[in-house]
Formats: structure tokens, C-alpha cells, sequence
């Protein structure tokens, strides 16, 4: 009877050691297949199908073969080692690799991403790899044919946030056109856009063209850095029509409306999730007198001014100078305002926290700033607060020629 009892036992810890076996040799495998992960894909489960393009190591290193390289990148251009549980600078992989790169350019807060939004940033050395750093930030937005020269192909890869004044879109635009007089291949690996599942906003006209918006898009245009230079191409944007010879190395299982948690802050005023959907929104604020975080922890999450009424707004705080903001708007006074930093995710640009703040102003002729125009892209924004009109019609006067950049938009589009 013992024996009998024995047998079962020693088939069930057979199966139970083969069962682990295979789990192990699974781990191992999924170990090894991470190993080339960004941090993007193993950060957050909502993310773990997606592999950005940098981490596809296989579609890009072949083209860069004996091939004298540029690299337009900055701190979010990362590649995550699982197996070393950490990640990596694009630039530090592609030179362990032996690529031979000539010289890194750099956009605006600069190649490790520290500066101030607006800040002068100079060329230098990196200290880390001693590479020429070339800023396309300051008084030479693209890069001249001096600093293309001795190049075969550029690389470019950098997190983008998908609003129109944000301006590494713009640097883009300036890269693609240089690239293209100076007849130069522009590669670029491409990241999640986290404001991609939706597109709203005016549409800039272009008598009110900056480096803050360039393009005649919504303020959310809900595409990726590479399916927008597919658009800058085919829609003739560049100086003269000149056409970019641009090759996109796409990411796996992206979709739009898929979330995106960005593991690293992709400039130092946008510092988690919530800054980075609420930007679009709260922007405008750069363009009156009311703070918008800056000079806070809570950076694009909150709102507030000394000149708004206080019996209103019962939120309140002072802005100080930190990492990011040596010199915030209204510093060191009290501001009244909002807090929005509990706010549900929006899938639309929200004008309710501006046109609440003009209307409670102590002064609304001192509310607006030159600044705020080129934010919009229009002056019709500004007339319509300032007239009365409600979000619901100002939102209407946009949607015929947002339903028109849709239209075009579904030409240029790479993903789901």
C-alpha cells in the first residue's frame, strides 16, 4: 500500500521539475530578449508590448556601417539593458558598438537636458565621450553645412510630447532641411507620442510662424516624430520644397491610442504623466500672466497669479527659482490658482482653466502678453476670450479645419 502511494508521488514531483524547467529556460529566454528593452517598455505594464525603435538595434546598425555618423539626440534618447537593469544613452550604445559617430547635436534644455525653457545653449564637448556637442537651440537653430560636413547619414531620436509649441518638432523641421541641402540621409528612430490619441487645437496661420510653431497644424496634430516628417516632407514644407531623404525605423506594436508612460522627463518643466497631458492645455498660460507651475514641484499641473481673485481661487502657493526655472513668472509671490494635479487623463485640449482665469483677473488688459498669439497660432483665441465667447464655441469655430488636417493627416500616418 506504501508503494502504492509512492509511485503517484514521484510522477507528480517529475512533472513539477520538468514544469520548472521550462520556466526557467522561458525566464531565461525572456531575460535575453529584454536585454535590448528601453526602460519605456518595462516601466509600466501598459507598456510592455511596445518596442520603440531605438531598441531595434537589428533594423538600424546594419545602415550605419562604415558610414561617419550625426546623432540628433538628447536625454530621452535611451535604450534600456534588462539584463543590466539599467539603460543606456543611444550615443554610448551605437559607440559600443563601434559607430563611428563624428558629432551630436542638440536641441533645446541641451544634450543632457538641464537648461532652462528659452535658455542659450552653446556648443561644447561632452564630458562622457568627448564628442563635438553642437546646439540647435539659441541664434543657429539648424545646423549649417560647415557642421554637416564629414557626415555620411544622421540619426535622429528624441521623445516629443505631441504639442505643436513644443520645439523639438521644429528642431526636426530644421534637421530635415539641412539634411536635405546638404543632400544627407536623415534616419530617425521613432518614440510614442503620449498626447497621440486625440488632435484639437486652432490651426496656426502662418503669419504667425516662430520656432514655437512652425506649421500649419492644430496645437495637438496626434502623430508621431516620424509620421510628422513624413508629413514636413510631403506637404512641402521645407525651404524651397526641398525633399529630405528620410528613412522612418518604426516601433513594434504602437498604436495612438495606446497609454505611453515616458520613463524619463523629456524637458525639466515636464516632469511625470500628468505635467505631460495637461501641457497642452495649460501652455497657453505662458502667454498672459499667470504661472504655470514653473518654479514649483508641480510643474504644467497646477495654475495660478497674484492677480487672480482671491475669493475664487482658494489654491495657492509661491513660486522659487529651481532646476529648470532660475527666473519663474511671479517669483516669490503669492499666487492664487488651481490645482490640477488629480486631474482625470483629457483626451481633448480643455480652454475652462484660461477662460476661468481671464475672467477673474483684476486687470484683464495686462492678461495677455505678445507671447500668447504665437502659442496659439491665431489671434481669433485671444478675440474670442476676450469677446465672451464659451469653450463650446470657440471649439466649434476650429472643427472644419481640424476635420481637414485629419484628412491630410491619415496620408502620413504609420501606425494604428
Amino acid at each position: 500500500m506504501f508503494k502504492n502511494r509512492v509511485f503517484p508521488i514521484i510522477i507528480v514531483l517529475v512533472l513539477v521539475l520538468i514544469s520548472c524547467a521550462h520556466k526557467t529556460k522561458d525566464a531565461s529566454a525572456l531575460n535575453e530578449h529584454q536585454s535590448e528593452q528601453t526602460l519605456d517598455e518595462v516601466n509600466s505594464s501598459s507598456n510592455t508590448t511596445i518596442v520603440v525603435a531605438a531598441n531595434r538595434t537589428d533594423a538600424y546598425i546594419p545602415k550605419l556601417k562604415n558610414r561617419r555618423v550625426g546623432v540628433v539626440a538628447n536625454q530621452t534618447s535611451v535604450i534600456y539593458k534588462a539584463n543590466q537593469k539599467d539603460y543606456i544613452h543611444l550615443v554610448d550604445s551605437l559607440l559600443d558598438r563601434v559607430v563611428d559617430i563624428k558629432k551630436v547635436y542638440a536641441p533645446e534644455h541641451g544634450f543632457r537636458g538641464t537648461a532652462d525653457a528659452g535658455e542659450i545653449i552653446k556648443d561644447g564637448i561632452d564630458l562622457k565621450t568627448n564628442l563635438p556637442i553642437i546646439s540647435l537651440y539659441g541664434d543657429h537653430k539648424k545646423p549649417s553645412l560647415e557642421q554637416l560636413s564629414g557626415l555620411d547619414i544622421m540619426i535622429f531620436d528624441i521623445q516629443d510630447v505631441g504639442a505643436r509649441f513644443y520645439t523639438y518638432i521644429s528642431t526636426l523641421h530644421y534637421v530635415m532641411e539641412a539634411c536635405a541641402e546638404a543632400k544627407l540621409p536623415l534616419l530617425i528612430l521613432d518614440r510614442p507620442n503620449p498626447n497621440g490619441h486625440y488632435v484639437d487645437g486652432p490651426i496656426l496661420e502662418l503669419k504667425h510662424q516662430s520656432f514655437v510653431g512652425m506649421h500649419p497644424i492644430p496645437v495637438v496634430h496626434g502623430m508621431t516624430i516620424g509620421e510628422y516628417a513624413k508629413m514636413i516632407n510631403g506637404e512641402g514644407w521645407l525651404n524651397n520644397k526641398v525633399q529630405c531623404d528620410l528613412e522612418v525605423i518604426t516601433m513594434n506594436n504602437y498604436a495612438h491610442n495606446k497609454a505611453y508612460s515616458l520613463p524619463i522627463k523629456p524637458s525639466p518643466n515636464l516632469p511625470n504623466d500628468q505635467a505631460i497631458n495637461l501641457y497642452p492645455s495649460l501652455c497657453f498660460f505662458e502667454g498672459t500672466n499667470v504661472n504655470a507651475g514653473r518654479g514649483t514641484s508641480k510643474q504644467f499641473q497646477i495654475y495660478g497669479s497674484p492677480y487672480l481673485d482671491k475669493t475664487v481661487y482658494n489654491f495657492k502657493y509661491i513660486p522659487t527659482a529651481n532646476e529648470g526655472s532660475k527666473y519663474p513668472k511671479n517669483q516669490g509671490m503669492l499666487c492664487y490658482g488651481e490645482d490640477l494635479s488629480q486631474q482625470d487623463t483629457m483626451s481633448q485640449i480643455d480652454l475652462s482653466f484660461l477662460i476661468r482665469a481671464y475672467q477673474n483677473t483684476i486687470d484683464k488688459d495686462k492678461f495677455f502678453n505678445s507671447f500668447f498669439v504665437k502659442l496659439a497660432g491665431t489671434e481669433s483665441l485671444k478675440e474670442q476670450i476676450v469677446t465672451g465667447m464659451s469653450e463650446a464655441e470657440i471649439k466649434k469655430s476650429w472643427q472644419s479645419d481640424l476635420e481637414q488636417f485629419k484628412k491630410t493627416r491619415e496620408r502620413y500616418l504609420i501606425y494604428e
